[in-house]
């Protein structure tokens, strides 16, 4: 009965995934799970017990896509198959949809790593189900504060899972990280430390939008020998000597590449070595540094090569909504998923590098998916933006407010324009970017997907989850 039941969930979930694709409403990223977890809750826990894959489990508030695809590379490169929800469908039935799309209909899974992406409040539910031989954080920001609650409420649930994780497990913090790299400091779980350990920073002060500025022990403000991103850094604690602990994988040297990206050097236990980020970005250097990590820990099945993972990493290109460059006719558009102060900056600040005056669509939306909770967008550093606008058009159920937000940053108001509607705002915003130029597209979660649909609509991009 049991096993029937299995095959049952599994034979109807895939026959979902089929049915959401030819009938074009959505991708089988998570309808699939959903129908499956009706018919057997325990379809999950099920299939990842019966199979001899390595499991992970990457979570965080930023970066978690992008790792996960670095990761998915440097493990197909070292000879491995790779089951995912590459797609980034990182709810339960979105994980559930992964198990189910990688199985056969008596649940065995032929992948030989099961690597999944999870959501930060979902974590608590998708750990126990999986079991993870790795579990990885990449960093703790402020997010979606209606859902995830505020950072030491984050950090506790995380602290939870890690501490039911046996001796056997791994845990990957970001040491730079002064919340992560505290979490559960008595688990079981052996640890392993990733971070940048380079003399390319910029300031020994977090921006003032960080968000874990005081020692986790004794709250005492911490202080800082570099700062690299946010409030991630080399910090200590002159009260309680508190510091960051010692990195196992270290990026010793971060050098703009010629071509794309970053040229980096890496610290390993296998060895030093160079390496190519072709992602722009130092947040893309830290998400290199969490999946090399990683593979450290898991030995993939052996030692990394360096030569391997270098080419892993050069064919690599943006997830979608990721600074992902896309053709529009005699234009270019930029689109960048942004959904926090962190990650907006970050990403505003690589767009600042780039030459010329900025033609820029701004749309965010407050829907249970986005979170509620807008204010963040008050801590967003768009003034530094507002110098170089040629012109601005605003989107979203939050249009009015990204409009009133972009005026206190300085914005012309004639160079604003207002439109609600997705379709109708990128085609404005699209007329009003010259023949040749490029178009900065900054969306959250929901007007990013929307603003890919109707891209779809027109060829101009393939469906997310063929990516």
């Amino acid at each position: 009965m049991t096993q029937a039941r299995l095959t049952l969930a599994l034979a109807a979930g895939k026959a979902a995934g089929t049915a959401s694709k030819v009938l074009r409403v959505g991708g089988g990223t998570s309808f699939p799970g959903s129908v499956a977890r009706w018919i057997d809750p325990d379809v999950l826990r099920k299939v990842v017990s019966a199979s001899d894959a390595g499991k992970v489990v990457v979570t965080g508030s930023n970066g978690k896509t992008t790792t996960c695809r670095m990761l998915a590379a440097l493990a197909q490169a070292s000879g491995l198959t790779v089951t995912q929800n590459r797609a980034g469908s990182n709810l339960l039935q979105g994980v559930t949809s992964a198990a189910v799309r990688g199985t056969d209909l008596h649940g065995r899974m032929d992948a030989q790593l099961f690597l999944l992406e999870v959501d930060e409040a979902t974590v608590r539910r998708v750990s126990p189900e999986v079991r993870p031989e790795a579990f990885l954080v990449t960093n703790i920001f402020r997010d979606q504060l209606d859902r995830f609650g505020e950072l030491y409420s984050m950090a506790k649930g995380l602290e939870a899972v890690i501490e039911a994780l046996p001796a056997s497990a791994t845990v990957i913090l970001n040491g730079d990280d002064p919340l992560v790299a505290s979490l559960a400091p008595a688990a079981q779980a052996r640890r392993l430390y990733f971070g940048i350990r380079a003399d390319s920073a910029d300031t020994h002060v977090p921006e003032h939008a960080a968000d874990t500025i005081r020692c986790v022990r004794c709250q005492h403000p911490l202080s800082y020998r570099a700062v690299y991103l946010s409030h991630l850094g080399d910090y200590y604690c002159q009260q309680c000597q508190d510091s960051r602990p010692a990195l196992d994988v270290a990026v010793t040297a971060v050098r703009q590449s010629l071509a794309a990206g970053s040229e980096i050097t890496v610290e390993t236990p296998e060895g030093t070595f160079p390496l190519q980020v072709p992602l722009p970005g130092l947040h893309n250097v830290y998400n290199a540094a969490a999946a090399l990590a990683c593979a450290t820990a898991l030995s993939l099945p052996r030692p990394l090569e360096p030569a391997k993972a270098r080419s892993a990493l050069a064919g690599l290109r943006p997830a979608f909504g990721r600074l992902e460059e896309i053709k529009a006719g005699d234009r270019r558009v930029m689109l960048a998923f942004v959904k926090n102060p962190t990650s907006y900056n970050t990403t505003m600040r690589e767009v600042l590098r780039r030459p010329g005056r900025k033609h820029v669509l701004a749309a965010h939306s407050n829907t249970v998916v986005d979170g509620e909770d807008f204010a963040w967008l008050w801590d967003v550093d768009l003034e530094q933006l507002v110098p170089q606008l040629a012109s601005l058009t605003v989107s979203g159920t939050r249009a009015e407010e990204v409009m009133l937000r972009f005026k206190y940053a300085g914005a012309d108001p004639e160079l604003i324009r207002v439109m609600p509607d997705r379709a109708a705002a990128l085609d404005s915003a699209l007329a009003r970017t010259p023949s040749g130029e490029s178009l900065y597209i900054f969306a959250g979660y929901t007007p990013m997907r929307e603003f890919r649909s109707v891209m779809q609509r027109r060829a101009w991009v393939p469906p997310f989850w063929q990516e």
